[in-house]
């Protein structure tokens, strides 16, 4: 039950950080600082399952596929808005 509090409770509060911090995107300068936060996310992710043996029931290596896809289809969105697309 505990668990479930900090899985729940964690998620509401990501929530509303993000809900806080959200701006809209005025230039490609922004996604380019959008694309370099998803990097940092995927990097220490990468650290927490060393630090955990990589055993998290596959769900680590699905969020890291997630955050790579992320990052690639952001970079894409520059790269678009860029060339005036």
């Amino acid at each position: 039950m505990k668990n479930v509090l900090v899985v729940v409770g964690t998620a509401v509060i990501s929530c509303a950080a993000g809900a806080a911090m959200a701006q809209k995107v005025h230039d490609w300068r922004d996604l380019d600082a959008v694309r370099a936060h998803i990097h940092v996310a995927f990097v220490e992710l990468q650290n927490f399952r060393a630090a955990n043996h990589f055993d998290m029931a596959g769900h680590g290596a699905k969020a890291q596929d997630l955050l790579q896809a992320a990052e690639a289809e952001t970079q894409l969105a520059v790269d678009a808005i860029r060339a005036g697309k």
